[in-house]
Order: structure tokens, then C-alpha cells, then sequence
């Protein structure tokens, strides 16, 4: 039987290079060879033990690589031909799917809804973390890479991009908007990018590490504002002339970072919440205006297909956004477990990580 290696978690604390079987192609599937892939901090929380998967579950979910084998029903493909696949990876045959919701693909029956459920790289199927992936419904979620642009110019469309993206969308940003994002790791600094795209006037980016700062200046934030040097309730509200901002994005999924985001939003505007959070969140009963304050508050998980990921790669090809300086650092798959032990405690200045077979 062909084998590969695959970084596989073991149990909370313990994720290691082991040889698992090549996958076999369904129908419906695709093999795709990786090229390229990363660590997200969803796999840290893995490793961590606060999101449980199965023991022997191959990590990861998000894929740059080449097909090596196509199903049967699949077509439109080449073997050869160098793809994305979205993160998440939704069938587009369900109800959550067709009512507008398919990053909530799946459930106990084939029709229905699971919170997170079209994330299955690395959740629910084996992930990207190694030599080869299948990817499921390949028809719906393989997208071709342009010609001319490299592994980490792409990289962060199959999740990071397309979920920072989101946030600036379900916020629903309009031109000559104030938008506040809090936290500038990679989904935050996507998040920037996309507030710049959909026509925001002024950015303000909140982060505690200068160098962050500068790149979210350098992907079009007009303030930054470092958290330990300033009480950055008080400065947006003196930005704003009290008025507060019409959308605040929070990227990072602390209850300060959610309360913070809250504080400076308008009467009538959006909190659109990308973060991961462990625990319970309190509302703040001011900054809530008692419940009448017109305001919004949305959650977003990474939208996913092929319709996203071409869409996400034109950005890329245009020059509009350039996320090639997310990519700090880089790893060969066997040293994988080196790469874990620096996302995980964010030595370096990391922010992503470009894991090659």
C-alpha cells in the first residue's frame, strides 16, 4: 500500500509526523499532491486539547498542492493542474448549503445543518498537513491557480484571507465608512485588507506588537493604534468626535478584545465577530444601549467552494491585495513539529508559517 507522511494528532499536547496510507478516489474526489500548506491557530487550539477531534486525525485545511488522481464524476480538471481548495469544503447539496449558509454544511442526516460542519480538512476528515489530501465534492471545491502566481501568494485564500474577507463583509461596510479592527494577527490583517476593499474611508487597526501595526499600514490601515500605549476606547471615541465607528471587526476572540470592539460602535452599527472564543462572553449592559441601540452583531466562519476561491485568487492576480508578507516563516513537513512549537508560543514575529512535503 502507498504511504505517506501526515502530521497526526495523538492526544492534547502531542502532534507528530507519522506514515499513513495514500488515500484512496472516490467519485466524487480528487487526490491533490500538496505543495504548500500552513498552520492556522484553530490547529493550535487543536493541539491544545480545546477543540477535540479524533486521535489519528491528519491536521490541517489549508491546501496548495497539484491533482494527481481525479474521480470519475469530476470533470473540468486535469491531472497536473495546480489548485486551491477552500478550507472549508461544503457539499452545496444541503439545506444549509441552498438557504445561504454552507460553511453550516452537514448534521445527523445528509439534508441538514451543523454549526461549522462544511469544515472537515483537519476536523472531520484528514487534513492538509501532509503529502497528499482528498479532497471531498471535489466538482464544488477545487479552484484553479492562475498561472503566475506562487504557492505563498495564494496561500491565504483557501481560509485566512477568505475568512478576514468575511468579516469586512458581513459588517457591510460602505464607502467613506470608519471601521476599527481589533487585533492584527493574519485574519485581522485580512480583515484590514478587506475594509480597504469594500471602501472604508479610515481604518483604525488595533494591535499590541508595532511590526503588526506596520503591516496593517501597509495593506491600508490609516491609524494604528498599540493597546499598551494607549486606552484605545478613549482614542477611537476622540477620533470619531464621540460619534463611535460605523463597524468594528474583532479577529482575535477575548472577552476584552469583543468588549472593546463594542464600546466604540455607533448607534446603528456592526460588530461582525471573527474570532475563536473558549468562554462564555458577557455583554455590556451600557455599551449594549440596553438592547436599543440599533446595533448588530454578526458571526462569520470561512466561506469555502470554488466561486469563493476564484474570486479570492482574481484579488490576488490583480495586485490589489498582496498577502505574501503574512508569510514569515517556513518549514519542511518533517520539521513540522518545530514549526507547532513556534506558531504555538508566536516566537519570531511568526504570524504564517509555509509548510512544504
Amino acid at each position: 500500500m502507498p504511504m505517506m507522511k501526515a502530521a497526526v494528532f495523538v492526544e492534547p499536547g502531542r502532534i507528530e509526523l507519522q506514515d499513513k496510507p495514500i488515500p484512496d478516489v472516490g467519485p466524487d474526489d480528487a487526490l491533490v499532491r500538496i505543495t504548500t500548506t500552513t498552520i492556522c491557530g484553530t490547529d493550535v487550539h487543536i493541539l491544545k486539547g480545546e477543540y477535540p477531534v479524533a486521535s489519528g486525525l491528519t491536521i490541517g485545511h489549508e491546501p496548495v498542492g497539484i491533482v494527481e488522481k481525479l474521480g470519475s464524476n469530476v470533470k473540468g480538471y486535469s491531472e497536473g493542474q495546480r489548485v486551491i481548495a477552500g478550507a472549508i469544503c461544503p457539499s452545496f447539496t444541503s439545506y444549509a448549503c441552498q438557504d445561504g449558509y454552507p460553511s453550516q454544511d452537514g448534521g445527523c442526516a445528509c439534508h441538514g445543518y451543523k454549526p461549522m460542519g462544511g469544515w472537515r480538512f483537519g476536523n472531520s476528515i484528514d487534513g492538509t498537513q501532509a503529502e497528499y489530501v482528498l479532497v471531498p465534492d471535489a466538482q464544488a471545491n477545487l479552484a484553479p491557480v492562475p498561472d503566475g502566481l506562487s504557492d505563498e501568494e495564494v496561500l491565504m485564500c483557501p481560509d485566512i484571507m477568505s475568512t478576514g474577507f468575511a468579516g469586512a463583509e458581513a459588517a457591510n461596510i460602505r464607502i467613506g465608512d470608519i471601521v476599527a479592527v481589533f487585533a492584527q494577527g493574519p485574519i485581522g490583517l485580512c480583515a484590514t485588507a478587506g475594509a480597504k476593499l469594500r471602501g472604508a474611508s479610515t481604518i483604525i487597526a488595533i494591535d499590541g506588537v508595532d511590526e503588526r501595526l506596520e503591516i496593517a499600514r501597509r495593506l491600508g490601515a490609516d491609524v494604528t493604534l498599540n493597546f499598551r500605549k494607549v486606552d484605545v476606547v478613549d482614542e477611537i471615541l476622540r477620533l470619531t468626535g464621540g460619534r463611535g465607528v460605523d463597524a468594528s471587526i474583532e479577529a482575535l476572540g477575548l472577552q476584552s478584545t469583543f468588549e472593546s470592539a463594542l464600546r466604540v460602535l455607533k448607534p446603528g452599527g456592526a460588530l461582525s465577530s471573527l474570532g475563536v472564543y473558549s468562554s462564555d462572553l458577557t455583554i455590556p449592559l451600557g455599551a449594549f444601549h440596553a438592547g436599543l441601540g440599533d446595533n448588530r452583531i454578526v458571526t462569520s466562519l470561512c466561506p469555502g467552494g470554488k466561486e469563493r476561491m476564484r474570486r479570492l485568487l482574481n484579488v490576488v492576480a490583480s495586485g490589489r491585495v498582496d498577502l505574501k508578507p503574512l508569510v514569515t516563516h517556513q518549514y519542511r513537513l518533517d520539521d513540522i513539529e518545530a514549526a507547532y512549537d513556534l506558531f504555538a508560543h508566536q516566537r519570531d514575529g511568526v504570524l504564517k508559517v509555509a509548510i512544504k512535503p
